[in-house]
């Protein structure tokens, strides 16, 4: 089977097992049986939609895809992967709950907010939150926090987990 994954998506696939796959920003460029991409992306050929913008979503998608390399991988295997990531590791499997309301702008980050526990509102706010790319469709003037998209930051989900939350946990 000839694997295809998005850039955004290589870290995962090499630590679920799968060593032979291509890399590709646009998989249907590619002569492919699957592809492995970002829940937002679509494709022609059969593909496997992952999301990794929290660490529990990074380990569930590092799970479903050890099972497609047929190398499945336990929850104990999986948990080891966030052992040198200090956010990755508070945030897997939490329940936070914070009393500070946030306006977000953008699906990635409503998951990030709600994963650690802030809650979201459309009107008295504590804070803006938003990526780098709508920066001009933010029409808050105050309390505006800005985080980096895909394109500004690390293509590793967990060391983009550990930027984002920190960013994040300055407002507690």
């Amino acid at each position: 089977m000839k694997i295809i994954t998005t850039p955004m998506c290589e870290e995962i696939v090499k630590l679920a097992g799968i060593k032979d796959y291509v890399v590709n920003k646009f998989p249907d460029e590619e002569d492919g049986d699957l592809a492995i991409l970002l829940s937002e992306s679509k494709v022609e050929m059969d593909s496997l939609a992952i999301k990794i913008n929290t660490p529990s979503q990074v380990f569930e998608s590092i799970k479903k895809v050890s099972v497609i390399a047929q190398n499945e991988l336990s929850d104990e295997d999986v948990r080891a992967f966030f052992d040198d990531f200090e956010m990755c590791k508070k945030y897997l499997n939490s329940n936070f709950k914070r009393d500070i309301d946030v306006k977000v702008y953008s699906n990635f980050l409503r998951d990030i907010v709600l994963d650690m526990g802030f809650n979201i509102v459309s009107d008295d706010f504590d804070y803006v939150i938003y990526p780098d790319y709508l920066k001009n469709e933010v029409v808050e003037t105050v309390n505006l926090v800005e985080i980096p998209s895909h394109n500004e930051i690390s293509k590793n989900p967990f060391e983009k987990i550990e930027i984002r939350y920190s960013l994040l946990e300055n407002l507690i």
